[in-house]
């Protein structure tokens, strides 16, 4: 059987989440919406929402995007990864 687009998890256009970590003293919370705004991406600012780790080391840093197809969900990603205090994006 096919498998159709309603199969695939994703849904396009959408408002998508992402999350990344690094260094608690790196600026993050400013650098990822600046990041995604910069890669051309709507960013839901009132979304923000950061936590540090136990023991205070790194922070995670949350926020949602508007993403019209698979490449702009894939650009948010790349230019996240892109800034050298970024560990991780999921």
């Amino acid at each position: 059987m096919k498998k159709t687009s309603d199969d695939q998890g994703f849904q396009f256009p959408g408002v998508f989440e992402i999350s990344a970590m690094g260094p608690a003293d790196a600026g993050l919370e400013r650098a990822i919406p600046e990041a995604l705004q910069a890669a051309g991406l709507t960013v839901l600012a009132e979304t923000l929402s950061s936590r540090a780790s136990s023991a205070g080391k790194y922070v995670c840093v949350r926020v949602n995007f508007q993403a019209a197809d698979r490449t702009e969900y894939e650009a948010a990603h790349a230019s996240l990864r892109a800034l050298p205090d970024v560990k991780w994006t999921l």
